[in-house]
């Protein structure tokens, strides 16, 4: 069950300055999952606008061709390179590197792009379905759970997307969430939860 309950965008901020402040000799790493057009990456260019943070998308691990396979799709929040990720990305934060190269995944070419090199500062933030994977969500040190109901939610993906997009959406992605949500989160992982639902 999802700990749920409202979060501002200022407490948000207020909460990160905390651990900034906190926790002065180590990198700060920010996670924002939850459902698809429920605003994740409009959260995290908001905080990078007002924090300056690095921010780093679940998006670009879109898993590659040759890995969607009928097997690992079956299994819940298998839907992302979960394990890239947290070599490529995750642990050199963690450790503490300054600057490490990545692959960044191309939805058009559908192949990893070359290698980008990033130097990522003292707070950084991960935003992205499936970005609090069982593998992954230790390595957080604030988690954001974001929600909106399934009108809005599909209204936002028309909009963005298109009508024939979000017929994939419905249809396959969707479905494949609510099953990592269902089967790989537990009550209390969430720091905060944010609802964008239409009031």
């Amino acid at each position: 069950m999802l700990e749920q309950y409202s979060a501002s965008e200022q407490e948000v901020l207020n909460t990160i300055a905390s651990l900034m402040e906190r926790e002065t000799n180590r990198r700060i790493i920010i996670a924002i999952d939850g459902r698809c057009g429920a605003g994740k990456t409009t959260l995290a260019a908001y905080l990078h606008e007002q924090t300056g943070a690095t921010v780093f998308h679940l998006d670009d691990f879109f898993l590659r061709p040759e890995q969607r396979t009928a097997e690992r799709l079956s299994k819940p929040g298998e839907n992302v390179d979960h394990e890239r990720f947290l070599e490529e990305v995750l642990k050199p934060l963690n450790e503490g590197a300054t600057e490490f190269p990545y692959q960044r995944f191309d939805c058009k070419s559908q192949s990893l792009q070359e290698p980008v090199t990033i130097h990522p500062g003292r707070l950084c933030i991960v935003e992205g379905s499936y970005s609090c994977h069982p593998a992954l969500r230790d390595y957080y040190d604030y988690r954001i759970f974001m929600t909106v109901g399934a009108e809005d939610q599909m209204a936002r993906i028309i909009r963005r997307n298109g009508p024939m997009a979000a017929k994939m959406f419905e249809t396959r992605w969707i479905p494949l969430e609510e099953q990592y949500f269902k089967m790989c989160t537990t009550e209390g992982q969430w720091d905060c939860s944010i609802d964008t639902s239409s009031k």
